[in-house]
């Protein structure tokens, strides 16, 4: 925000504090209004995040999604802090390494009054700590005076909010809205209030302590006489619709209880180390982030897909960074399946693309959600999630053999699978398409979700009922899987049942999606069932499902490693030279490390570990290029060029949970880690590690109540395996087949 808002008292609308402008391309575009001219920083805390500045700022500078927001609501969109009327001078700004607190280092300007300088720059050291807890974000404020003299000044703190949707801060327009108000509720706290349309109340409570010298319904002054040397601290807690208690919890106490809680749910987890130490970092980084966006819900922890956008439970998201991180940590992916299991849709609602069996899409708790002017509140509008559902049980069950959980997931399950077989084949031809039932819904429903993401080879949108290619290969490894599931269920006769089904889906999907002169499976089949004759990286999804024919998945594969798909820092989303490529654009000529990831579990699946390593190599190269090497939820398709980092796109989330999985997902492929609970193995199948890295050293790496630390150490082309340390029964050994 460029400037100071109003806010609206109780006779007010609150539509009259910020005029959003709607978005042009489609519905639930992201919009870029400008570039952002400071950095943003996140911090999260279960369904809380933040977004703030690299000052620690919210809302005074443009170009970024500032705020405080819980629930999908924002509640702060300003908390400014100026000197005598004058913007501090930035000295550093850092998240520590666990993405717990964010400490900004600050100055003062020089300060004139009456055309004197009376606060020479640089004499006045300021430190801003921020940490989000429990649905609060804590702010401590440190001052020290490094000058020669006593210092006057004013420290001010401007605050606002406009209780704003997430999906109006993303761009959509809203032609009513609430009534906001604020009062000053006592020398220390300043109430911010909404009666939503929903007719909830939603309210914002800011506590300063010390009292401030001047307080109002927007702004808190102190006033300080520093001495030379002397040190004194404020602090703020902004709570989302929490009542003050009258107490406060200790600014230090909090963030020290934060710290262990953070710690205590990393626990277990298996660790990595490495030779090259900025892997170590892009690894550090991804672990701190996943950790960070992991929530705690009733059925257990849960990673929200990303900031800003997309901190909620996502089904997709979800899954897929479950099945990045199996082999790390198990757990995760208990706390997805119990989740989705436990929304998973029983009735047939269109709106919400809602059908029985069918696994959540995504849930918001916004205002616009609850009066279903996004039809999300829980949306059901992906085709993948239910497969990926049944793909991510299995795997489960094999990595741990719990067979209670089994047990506990088999109806949804079999929920799961009626729905394939059924309603997600709307015209029998086995296989599963989509077509939104609303309006309001999203056009395309797999990972790429743009309205422009499914086209034919001339660039005209496909129409109709589509069936995906990647799907496709999805919902055979799900009924495969399945299939061993229900062998330790003893339901032999689903075993035949599925094991057949999936075989014949194999064959038909060779004839239907195969495109000779392409050298690739298409893209999707139209509702006409003709072939999106276009080259993407769907087929590299393909790979990791393992429906290809052999020799097939290596044409594909040679063909992602070309000029066209690769780009030296990653495959991209389509080939350069298709009729919609745009490599700044969000699904056609982008680069997604989630989606190189599972790419490289399908070069790793039919051997091609060579192309791993490249693939590995390009993306590490483009992670050390990164702030804070965090890889993002995507970057531009742009060729690598010699001493230049990777072009970055505006608006992608980060941190992103399957971004994060990327790396882990990446050494896995590389590694060729194999799991079997049922003899107590784990398997090293033909492990080649990248030029990169010259040893992996991994700690605690468990199957069942067993656990091992592992060294590999790469000469040349081979990978030497060296047991460090064992606990438990099991047993370790590298498989050479190709």
């Amino acid at each position: 925000m460029n400037q100071p808002f109003e806010v609206a008292m109780a006779s007010e609308p609150a539509s009259q504090l910020r005029p959003v402008e709607q978005a042009a391309e489609s519905p639930f575009y992201i919009p870029m209004k400008g570039p952002a001219t400071r950095p943003r920083r996140s911090l999260k805390h279960d369904d809380t995040f933040i977004v703030l500045d690299s000052h620690g700022d919210i809302g005074a500078s443009p170009g970024g999604t500032d705020g405080l927001f819980n629930n999908d609501t924002r509640y702060l969109a300003r908390l400014e802090m100026m000197l005598d009327d004058v913007q501090p001078l930035l000295l550093g700004s850092n998240l520590r390494d666990d993405n717990s607190a964010l400490s900004v280092d600050l100055t003062n300007s020089d300060v004139y009054r009456g055309g004197r300088l009376v606060l020479q720059k640089d004499t006045l050291h300021i430190v801003r700590t921020i940490f989000l807890w429990r649905g609060t974000a804590y702010q401590r404020i440190g001052l020290q005076n490094h000058g020669d003299r006593a210092a006057h000044f004013d420290l001010t703190l401007l605050f606002d909010n406009d209780f704003a949707d997430l999906f109006e801060v993303r761009g959509e327009r809203r032609p009513k809205r609430g009534v906001g108000g604020s009062k000053v509720s006592g020398p220390a706290d300043v109430v911010l209030d909404y009666r939503g349309l929903d007719g909830r109340g939603r309210f914002t409570v800011l506590h300063f302590d010390p009292r401030p010298t001047r307080l109002s319904v927007n702004a808190a002054t102190y006033h300080f006489e520093l001495e030379p040397g002397q040190r004194i601290s404020l602090s703020v807690a902004v709570s989302c619709n929490k009542p003050f208690m009258g107490k406060s919890v200790p600014f230090f106490r909090g963030l020290l209880a934060h710290r262990r809680e953070m710690r205590r749910q990393t626990a277990g987890a298996a660790t990595v180390e490495t030779s090259n130490n900025i892997f170590n970092e892009v690894l550090s980084q991804a672990m701190a982030d996943l950790n960070m966006l992991m929530t705690d819900t009733p059925q257990g922890r849960y990673p929200y897909a990303g900031i800003p956008w997309y901190s909620t439970t996502f089904g997709r998201d979800g899954l897929i960074t479950a099945l990045q991180m199996l082999w790390v940590d198990p757990r995760i992916a208990a706390g997805v399946l119990k989740r989705l299991a436990h929304f998973q849709a029983d009735i047939t609602d269109p709106l919400a693309d809602a059908e029985p069996g069918k696994i959540l899409h995504e849930m918001r708790g916004g205002e616009m959600a609850a009066l279903r002017e996004v039809p999300f509140a829980q949306y059901y509008g992906s085709v993948d999630s239910t497969p990926l559902f049944v793909l991510l049980v299995g795997l489960y069950v094999e990595r741990t053999g719990d067979e209670q959980l089994l047990a506990e997931l088999w109806p949804a399950i079999e929920a799961a699978l009626q729905w394939i077989d059924g309603p997600g084949d709307p015209d029998g031809d086995g296989f599963v398409e989509y077509r939104r039932a609303s309006e309001l819904g999203l056009a395309n429903q797999g990972w790429k979700d743009s309205f422009d993401a499914i086209f034919h080879a001339d660039g005209t949108l496909a129409e109709g009922h589509i069936a995906l290619a990647e799907v496709q290969g999805y919902v055979f490894a799900a009924k495969r899987l399945a299939a061993r599931c229900a062998w330790r269920l003893g339901r032999l006769d689903m075993v035949r049942k599925l094991e057949a089904e999936a075989r014949e889906l194999a064959e038909r999907f060779e004839q239907a999606f195969w495109c000779e002169e392409l050298g690739t499976y298409a893209l999707a089949l139209d509702g006409a069932k003709t072939q999106c004759r276009v080259r993407s990286s769907n087929a590299g999804q393909i790979l990791f499902t393992g429906i290809a024919r052999e020799d097939r998945a290596r044409r594909v594969a040679a063909g992602l490693m070309s000029r066209d798909f690769y780009s030296g820092w990653g495959i991209r989303t389509i080939a350069a030279g298709e009729a919609r490529y745009n490599p700044m654009s969000y699904h056609n000529g982008s680069i997604w490390p989630h989606d190189n990831s599972l790419i490289a579990l399908g070069f790793a699946r039919y051997g091609l570990k060579h192309s791993v390593a490249h693939l590995f190599q390009g993306l590490f190269d483009g992670a050390s290029y990164m702030d804070l090497r965090r890889l993002p939820e995507l970057f531009c398709g742009f060729r690598r060029e010699r001493k230049r980092g990777p072009v970055l796109y505006p608006v992608a989330c980060a941190p992103q949970a399957w971004a994060s999985g990327a790396a882990f997902t990446l050494l896995e492929a590389a590694l060729g880690l194999e799991f079997d609970a049922a003899r107590g193995e784990i398997r090293l199948r033909d492990p080649k590690l990248p030029a990169f890295l010259n040893e992996v050293v991994l700690r605690d790496l468990k199957l069942g109540s067993s656990s091992v630390d592992l060294r590999l150490r790469r000469h040349d082309e081979e990978v030497s395996l060296e047991v460090l340390r064992t606990r438990g029964q099991i047993q370790v050994s590298i498989v050479l087949t190709h």
